[in-house]
């Protein structure tokens, strides 16, 4: 059964974009068919995959416009199982064109009908902010993904995303629970990540997935997106690559497990 995952933290700079594109791609290279979607005008996670984002003429816009279908603007990455909707600069104008519509927060998930099928994930890379894209993104998911960078403000503005998250479930009908908290640019050694990671499980208790994995601060992470390539391609044995394997192989772990509630 297909899961829909929105990977989803107000903030920037959290590792939302990285985290979607090697989540994915790990899982692809771990025989799961997936598919990106680039729900952020910065089109980061088009880039990220390979693909030329200003070379696009149908993208995640033209699908929440009613141009076009979303199956019209998957395009293949190099990584054969690893599909993308791409997106870019066009995309900042959706809001203000939604707006006027019929039930804009549903969009998203309405061109999904016939597509979702086709993969065993689909992952949606939000934008950091609380508008209609995020909110479609949501509606559109079953679970999200938070990634919380290790530093002081890491749950800064985390009470205004559960309340937008309760907005949804509540008012929209659309629950999409938190599959896990992912805790990202980590290092143990140090006494701000070791405190960050205990706020963190303070924050959200013990009812709530925190992954067991933890991504680190890797400058191969950091170097891939300007090759145009997930980490695990740009270079298989670096920490930032291992690191997403091991989420990957805890994600798949999840699946017989949530199968079974």
């Amino acid at each position: 059964m297909t899961e829909i995952i929105a990977i989803l933290n107000q903030k920037g700079g959290c590792g939302k974009t990285t985290t979607a594109v090697n989540l994915a791609a790990a899982l692809a290279l771990l025989d799961r068919k997936v598919l990106v979607i680039d729900m952020d005008p910065q089109g980061n996670a088009t880039t990220g995959l390979g693909i030329e984002k200003n070379e696009q003429n149908v993208t995640v816009y033209s699908i929440l416009t009613g141009q076009n279908s979303l199956q019209e603007a998957i395009v293949k990455t190099e990584i054969s199982s690893l599909d993308l909707v791409p997106s870019n600069i066009s995309l900042s104008g959706a809001e203000i064109e939604l707006s006027k519509t019929i039930g804009p927060h549903s969009i998203l998930k309405e061109s999904m009908d016939g597509v979702e099928s086709s993969y065993d994930y689909i992952f949606i890379d939000v934008p950091p902010s609380l508008g209609l894209l995020t909110l479609n993104s949501i509606v559109a998911s079953d679970s999200v993904i938070i990634p919380i960078q290790a530093e002081f403000y890491a749950l800064e503005g985390m009470a205004d995303l559960i309340r937008a998250m309760d907005l949804v479930e509540t008012r929209l009908n659309s629950p999409s629970p938190i599959k896990g908290i992912l805790l990202t640019l980590y290092d143990s050694r140090t006494r701000l990540g070791r405190d960050v990671y205990d706020n963190v499980k303070q924050y959200f208790g013990e009812t709530e997935n925190i992954f067991k994995t933890t991504i680190p601060r890797n400058v191969k992470l950091a170097e891939a997106p300007s090759h145009g390539k997930p980490c695990i391609v740009y270079d298989d044995e670096c920490s930032g690559t291992l690191a997403y394997l091991k989420l990957a192989d805890e994600i798949i772990k999840l699946e017989g497990v949530e199968d079974n509630k």
